[in-house]
């Protein structure tokens, strides 16, 4: 059968640099670093005491004060972001048939914090099972998109897809698939996170895996720099539609670019390092060029995970050289973790969408915090470091990986009206 195409004609963002679409472009573009000293709880005692919360937010600015008490913060960032997206896109939900728009979201932890408090309230009292009987449907990952869907009254699939930090790029292939088989006409989709909260801190710092740079925590999330020393925990929500290309074309919608391809892959390696050689990275950007149908020196532009921690960055940038060769030098790679820190479960969400905001403006965003040059880094690979460059980007990757191995990568590409 023919595939369709899909387009994508709406976006929004909720992140530490900026809580909608121009904000987070403008905090991109600048180079703004969103770390800065935990508010949400008294964090002294962590090794790490800094994260990349929200700034100037108040949820009551968005939603009724009644409705957000029964949903976890993560819910509440899918719900503003996917508004954003939905209101971008300008969609007629009167002339939708519902039953072929779907929500499918990523989210790696869920209601992490509605679990924390519920835990320790019970811990603190008698015994007695006293807890809030929005516990469970505020906690469960899968109740984000099932908001979105109720609130908008979508009537086509419905999920959460759970891949640690590739959740909601594992969302968007599921979407562009749904739509290329002619099962939906439109999908929201994306990711969100709300992980900086006591045991999300207290977990990650168990792992070794955060920064505990806290001196200096604007400088803290530097992919790629020689003294790198783990992620800066983000948060926040992107969200994206997705549609049908006739579909769209019908109604006269802004077309942001095509989505081409998706590939996925497995490290089957350890729980949360990458094989030091990056087979599953050269394996799942392999599978996104052959899914897209696209050569290794089509690639303009590639946003890489780029976490900030030692071995990840190195393996996955060893991919890129394997994989694209002597076109490598070509590509301009950047890492928008150094701004945003790393939003887990949104990630992929929301750095596909400083892909396709770059290839609309011909500007790459920069990789801040970069000082000290690593030496099993190939030094002829386009860092974009510490300053964003123009750039004619035809076609963008975005590369996003999550604990157990998962891999994933999104192709998009410059529509032509």
């Amino acid at each position: 059968m023919q595939l369709k195409r899909v387009v994508v004609t709406g976006l929004g963002a909720l992140t530490p640099i900026g809580n909608n679409i121009e904000q987070y472009w403008n905090g991109l573009v600048n180079g703004v670093s969103g770390a800065a000293p935990i508010t949400y709880f008294d964090a002294a005692k962590f090794k790490t005491r800094f994260a990349c919360e929200l700034k100037n937010f108040d949820v009551k600015d968005y939603i009724d004060r009644k409705e957000a008490r029964r949903m976890d913060r993560f819910t509440q960032y899918a719900m503003i972001a996917s508004d954003e997206a939905i209101k971008d896109a300008e969609l007629d939900l009167d002339k939708l048939n519902k039953y072929k728009v779907g929500v499918i979201w990523g989210a790696g932890i869920g209601g992490l914090e509605t679990f924390q408090n519920e835990v320790i309230s019970f811990a603190a009292g008698d015994g007695t099972p006293k807890f809030n009987p929005f516990f469970i449907p505020k906690m469960i990952a899968d109740i984000a998109p099932g908001n979105i869907s109720i609130k908008h009254g979508f009537m086509g699939p419905n999920y959460t897809t759970v891949s640690a930090c590739a959740s909601s790029a594992n969302a968007m292939i599921d979407a562009l698939n749904y739509i290329r088989l002619g099962h939906c006409d439109v999908i929201v989709t994306g990711g969100s996170e709300a992980a900086v909260t006591i045991a999300g801190m207290g977990g990650f710092n168990a792992m070794h895996a955060l920064s505990k740079r806290n001196e200096s925590p604007e400088t803290a999330s530097r992919p790629f720099d020689a003294e790198r020393d783990g992620f800066v925990l983000g948060e926040g929500a992107g969200a994206l539609i997705l549609e049908e290309y006739e579909h769209a074309k019908a109604r006269g919608a802004k077309i942001y670019a095509e989505v081409i391809g998706g590939g996925m892959s497995s490290d089957a390696h350890h729980m949360t390092a990458p094989h030091p050689e990056g087979l599953g990275v050269i394996a799942v950007m392999k599978n996104c060029l052959e899914n897209a149908g696209i050569k290794p020196e089509d690639v303009d532009h590639i946003n890489t995970h780029g976490t900030s921690t030692p071995l990840g960055d190195v393996a996955e940038l060893k991919a890129i050289s394997e994989v694209f060769g002597d076109h490598a030098k070509n590509i301009n790679i950047n890492s928008t973790k150094s701004m945003t820190g790393h939003l887990l479960g949104a990630a992929g969400a929301i750095e596909a969408i400083a892909s396709l905001l770059a290839m609309k403006h011909g500007i790459v965003p920069p990789t801040i915090n970069h000082s000290t040059p690593d030496e099993n880094i190939n030094p002829n690979l386009n860092l974009t470091l510490n300053k964003a460059q123009e750039k004619d980007i035809n076609v963008a990757l975005s590369n996003t990986f999550g604990f157990g191995g998962h891999n994933a990568c999104i192709a998009f590409k410059k529509h032509k009206q």
